[in-house]
């Protein structure tokens, strides 16, 4: 069984693989053997575009384990009979700790103060606190549940939402009534064709002034538009880790958008990151091998 993998470095982070396995490292650029022959595939992290091509090469191909929690670039190219498996449960630490960094950082201004101290002034002044405020988290799977234990202690009020209500957590069709009474909404729901500018004008108009919005999910899950004309009126402030488009380009709107923090999508890319992933693919690989159902398969864009 031919098995290819994005990094070298992967090879001894899979623990005992199954007999048979010839697993080969291909990085996108040349194929390191018939790709024909290959029966499992995990591209390298964040590909989209050249690797989703390479598919029509990999004609006896089986599955497509991904490194990332998203999947919405490979959905609509996924031949029939291939499975594809996501990365859930990999990036929920990280993706976690950056909406609780940057949610702390904008309640607390932390960014005024970077520019002040380059500047060489002393801003002093009183900030607002996290504590007491009501957080709206859209997306109530793994990322949204590590989110939210993160924040507790904040003595912060948690408000989940999923698609489906279910005890404890309430339905999208209720975000009409859920926005307007959220200090901080922070976005995690991955990108399909129901998600995709979810957040419009309608959307933020429904927020309160000055509240925070915060995209982890996927940037066209944010109409970029709708955001800039909120954020150039000073009504809201966002952080977002992802944008539309992106990478985002010099002299695009949004890098001189007041009240916005960005980070150029590093929520996922933390030193733990490949050895939590290729512990999942040693264990799809095993449960592959052994005809066991894997996890993480992806059905309907989740």
């Amino acid at each position: 069984m031919t098995v290819w993998i994005a990094h070298p470095e992967g090879r001894a982070l899979m623990g005992s693989l199954p007999p048979g396995t010839e697993l080969e490292v291909y990085d996108g650029t040349d194929f390191p053997s018939d790709p024909a022959g290959v029966r499992f595939w995990v591209p390298p992290f964040l590909s989209s575009g050249s690797a989703v091509s390479r598919l029509s090469s990999l004609t006896g191909l089986d599955v497509v384990q991904l490194l990332s929690a998203g999947a919405d670039a490979w959905v609509n190219a996924i031949p029939d009979g291939v499975t594809l498996c996501d990365a859930g449960g990999v990036h929920d630490s990280p993706t976690a700790e950056w909406a609780a960094a940057v949610i702390l950082a904008a309640i607390r201004e932390l960014p005024r103060f970077v520019l002040a101290q380059a500047e060489g002034r002393w801003d002093y002044g009183p900030t607002p606190e996290l504590a007491g405020r009501r957080v709206l988290i859209v997306g109530a799977g793994s990322i949204g549940s590590a989110l939210a234990a993160r924040l507790d202690p904040f003595g912060v009020e948690i408000v989940r939402v999923a698609r489906t209500a279910r005890d404890g957590v309430h339905g999208t069709g209720e975000l009409p009534e859920l926005l307007p009474v959220a200090d901080i909404v922070v976005i995690l729901v991955p990108l399909t064709p129901e998600t995709r500018g979810l957040v419009d004008a309608a959307f933020l108009a429904r927020m309160r002034d000055g509240a925070l919005l915060v995209n982890a999910a996927r940037g066209p899950v944010v109409r970029t538009e709708d955001l800039y004309a909120e954020l150039a009126s000073g009504r809201l402030r966002a952080a977002v880790d992802v944008t539309d488009p992106e990478p985002l380009p010099p002299g695009h709107p949004l890098w001189s958008a007041p009240g916005l923090l960005l980070t150029p999508h590093v929520g996922g890319s933390v030193p733990g990151l490949l050895p939590r992933a290729y512990r999942l693919v040693g264990e799809q690989l095993r449960r592959y091998a052994a005809g066991d159902p894997l996890v993480n398969v992806v059905v309907n864009g989740y």
